[in-house]
């Protein structure tokens, strides 16, 4: 038996090997072309054309390493809410609040109706639908029994196009060379104290929603914990991005090597209707930025950018290179994702009831 396991080890080297080599190929490629969320998309398509050409199933991600990648995707969503941000948002509370619920009520709508349509596989559509968190709604559908594959394609799918049309948007608002993403600086100095406490509470973290069965707990155990503890002072939340690539890596090969042809075709057939859906949602967000512009007085870039729905990480770029209230853009970005990480679970199970379907955490 232990000289069975060792061959089957040996057996898996190269081909660990393999998709690590090409991971890597693929990351560098995406960023040299200015794509957001490479980190993640790179891992998760070489993962997907190695499970498709040797087979699912061949490769599998240890649970543990994986959990501890979740939950420093929740510290890193954590680090991004600070006390500059939540002051803006409480300065205009009831602006923010409606137009949170405007974007996720369009986007539910397009769910539900992609659901009821049957376009993908039970309430897929809702958490691929969802406007923002994009690692987050994949890591918690799947907590929730819908199909983390698909809802990871209809998420970087839109993430994609909402960060093209608002780097060219930008670009022809300002005719500014702007908007390109910072260099990757895989290793930046780091606070080492802060690491170490940063990699202690993410551990804790994931234990803890393991050990107390909590869906899609690796997300919110990390993700309130990281945002409590900087928010009082007793945090610095340090994720070196060598880190968070190895996060990255792990969540998206954990994705890529379930797929299978039978998937792919599925998505592959969905895509129209997915597009257009996507469109739609840009196209109506596109109209709330401009009632926020005619009725609230925001400067039509910074409605345009606030109101994007998802891809926060790029927006957050192009905001920083263009003449634009940051702050604001980035307090609807970081409210949304809240607001969604607390909703997403209640709607999903709403429209499963509404559609007919069952839908319990696993």
């Amino acid at each position: 038996m232990k000289n069975a396991s060792r061959s089957l080890r040996n057996a898996s080297l190269p081909r660990w090997a393999l998709l690590l080599t090409v991971s890597t190929v693929l990351v560098v490629g995406l960023e040299l072309l200015g794509l957001p969320a490479s980190l993640l998309i790179g891992p998760m398509v070489a993962a997907i054309v190695l499970a498709v050409s040797i087979g699912q199933g061949s490769l599998r991600v240890p649970r543990w390493p994986l959990l501890f990648g979740q939950a420093l995707v929740g510290f890193m969503m954590a680090r991004s809410i600070t006390v500059d941000i939540l002051q803006t948002m409480a300065t205009d509370a009831p602006l923010f609040l409606a137009m949170i619920l405007a974007v996720i009520a369009a986007a539910g709508l397009l769910g539900w109706l992609l659901t009821r349509w049957q376009v993908l596989p039970g309430t897929t559509a809702v958490w691929g639908s969802s406007p923002g968190a994009a690692s987050a709604m994949v890591i918690m559908s799947e907590a929730y029994g819908a199909d983390a594959r698909l809802v990871a394609f209809m998420q970087y799918l839109r993430v994609v196009f909402v960060a093209v049309a608002a780097s060219v948007v930008s670009r022809l608002w300002v005719a500014a060379d702007g908007g390109e993403p910072p260099p990757l600086i895989l290793f930046p100095p780091i606070d080492w104290p802060a690491l170490a406490a940063t990699v202690a509470l993410t551990c804790l973290s994931a234990y803890c929603a393991t050990r107390f069965r909590i869906p899609g707990g690796t997300i919110i155990v990390s993700l309130f914990t990281g945002s409590l503890l900087q928010g009082l002072g007793l945090l610095k939340i340090e994720l070196p991005m060598w880190l968070l690539a190895i996060s990255y890596a792990l969540i998206g090969w954990s994705i890529g090597l379930r797929f299978t042809r039978g998937i792919i075709a599925h998505a592959a057939r969905a895509l129209p209707r997915v597009a257009g859906s996507i469109l739609i949602l840009m196209s109506l967000c596109g109209l709330m930025a401009y009632a926020l512009h005619v009725f609230a007085g925001v400067d039509p870039l910074t409605a345009y950018l606030a109101t994007s729905p998802g891809g926060a990480d790029s927006v957050a770029i192009i905001a920083a290179s263009s003449n634009v209230d940051v702050p604001f853009v980035m307090a609807m970005q970081t409210g949304r994702l809240l607001i969604i990480l607390l909703t997403g679970p209640m709607l999903a199970r709403f429209i499963a009831r509404r559609s007919g379907l069952a839908e319990n955490p696993v």
